[in-house]
């Protein structure tokens, strides 16, 4: 096992019309030291055969198969265990990734020693329009944590020697596994680009779209993860709604 070398899991489930594109931003990485394990969950499209001619062609791509659809969380999961790496960062099968990205995180995360970092990214929709550009903070604590999900799953990046912890099937999984990351690290660090490292697809019938339910996700979290009382839960909903408010506009959140 290789220092360098990083694990992107990416749950696939019938992402046929994205999947060359997120994959083809992996492989043409700068830093090519890298194993891609794609999580097939049971999809019902071409994604399988798909992924066995990447496989087939590139030794770096390792395909995991799901007996059935068992979500998003414990595709993930599956995509750990299989994991070799010491680094692991996390790919949707509708979006993609800036090149040089990975080179500069592990860059960052060396020279600041950082067991957890993260970047800017783009919202953009389907048709290939930008929605806005989310600046996250330089660096996040587990409490500036609690105000919004500053870590956008897909820019996340973390050394294996802080520990895996599973995705809990609920709302907002994301979120709560890079709040309990942050826990254990301490904190999270941005990684200083002069342009963001990946692009978010926010799909029209996307489950995160639906703002009531999410906002309720937030406040189960708050409840029962996080175990904060009814004043504190308040607080921080609060700060979430404007973090939410700022993210859509593309201000720095």
């Amino acid at each position: 096992m290789s220092n360098d070398l990083v694990s992107v899991i990416m749950p696939v489930y019938n992402a046929e019309p994205w999947l060359q594109r997120a994959i083809d931003s992996v492989l043409s990485q700068s830093h090519t030291d890298l194993e891609l394990i794609a999580v097939d969950d049971g999809s019902s499209d071409r994604s399988p055969c798909m992924l066995d001619a990447y496989a087939a062609d590139d030794p770096r791509v390792r395909v995991v198969r799901q007996p059935s659809n068992q979500g998003v969380a414990a595709a993930r999961n599956a995509g750990i265990a299989a994991a070799r790496g010491d680094y692991i960062a996390f790919l949707d099968a509708d979006d993609w990734w800036h090149p040089a990205k990975l080179e500069r995180q592990l860059t960052s995360m060396r020279n600041t020693g950082s067991l957890i970092s993260y970047t800017s990214y783009w919202r953009v929709t389907e048709d290939g329009g930008v929605l806005s550009k989310v600046m996250p903070p330089p660096q996040v604590d587990w409490r500036d944590m609690l105000a919004s999900n500053f870590i956008g799953n897909l820019t996340g990046m973390y050394a294996r020697q802080l520990g895996d912890v599973p995705f809990q099937r609920i709302g907002h999984e994301d979120y709560v596994f890079w709040l309990e990351q942050v826990r254990r690290a301490g904190k999270a660090v941005r990684v200083e680009s002069p342009e963001p490292l990946a692009w978010y697809l926010v799909r029209e019938r996307s489950l995160s779209g639906n703002k009531l339910r999410a906002a309720s996700w937030q406040w189960d979290i708050y409840r029962s993860i996080a175990k904060l009382g009814m004043m504190q839960s308040a607080f921080y909903m609060a700060r979430y709604v404007q973090h939410a408010v700022l993210k859509r506009r593309g201000a720095r959140i």
